[in-house]
């Protein structure tokens, strides 16, 4: 798939809390935004600081072809990302996209599709969620967080689809992990999944033992993005060591070495 290097317009940052921005970008030069699909994601150049020289990877959350924007859900977790989230509009931030693979797509049209997404794991499965839902799929949500206020775009999702939620302290949805939430003792014919490793690795024991076909979105720590550095690598089943930002960051966990 053919990659862009272009800077981006800060079009909008909506200030989720205080911890997450949703940044929408458009393309400076007016272009279009190239082809992507749920799953890939983006390098960001943090501008106006030497602390962070290397590009921050972002999982894209959406693209709005309508009005010509990348979404971005960004969670601060360092100086580079809290220098991201804390940008006005109109600043440019230069962006290489689209980076890594995708989801798969089912091939039953009436298979039941459950995307699982913990924290700010729950970017992709928006984006996912409404590509398998303008295919025609029905599609269902099990979204966890600590607490009610981190539950990510609950407003977006409820829109593509049915939502199940899990929070720590119980203040929404059911009280405990997602891994526990009820919504598992249904049937399913393919789980999509994104989030702490933990809990990627519980879904995928989950996903075997019931015979389920699983993907997951791996977050491995990504320096360059294309392969270069050998940041990312994991350890697969089928080829041995790859990178994760271009054999990845979405595997069918029968690739992955995991003890699950």
């Amino acid at each position: 798939m053919k990659k862009q290097l272009l800077d981006f317009l800060i079009k909008e940052n909506q200030r989720i809390n205080d911890n997450y921005s949703l940044l929408k970008l458009s393309p400076a030069d007016g272009s279009r935004i190239i082809d992507t699909v749920a799953g890939q994601f983006v390098q960001v150049e943090v501008p106006d600081s030497k602390a962070t020289f290397l590009r921050r990877p972002i999982s894209i959350n959406y693209v709005d072809r309508s009005d010509n924007t990348l979404w971005l859900l960004i969670r601060k977790a360092g100086l580079g990302t809290e220098s991201l989230v804390s940008m006005g509009e109109g600043r440019v931030l230069n962006v290489i996209l689209p980076l890594g693979k995708g989801f798969s797509r089912p091939l039953k049209k009436d298979a039941r599709i459950l995307l699982v997404g913990g924290g700010v794991g729950v970017a992709p499965m928006y984006y996912l969620g409404t590509e398998l839902r303008n295919d025609g799929h029905n599609v269902n949500f099990l979204l966890g967080a600590r607490r009610d206020v981190d539950l990510l775009e609950l407003d977006l999702f409820n829109q593509v689809g049915i939502v199940y939620c899990s929070t720590e302290d119980g203040s929404a949805g059911e009280k405990g992990l997602i891994t526990h939430n009820t919504a598992l003792n249904q049937q399913w014919d393919y789980i999509y999944c994104c989030g702490p490793m933990p809990m990627m690795k519980a879904i995928a024991r989950y996903a075997v033992k019931n015979n389920i076909e699983c993907e997951v979105s791996l977050e491995n720590r990504m320096a360059c993005g294309v392969g270069a550095c050998l940041c990312c690598v994991e350890d697969t089943a089928d080829s041995g060591n790859v990178c994760v930002c271009t054999d990845g960051p979405v595997f069918n966990i029968k690739r992955l070495k995991w003890e699950i």
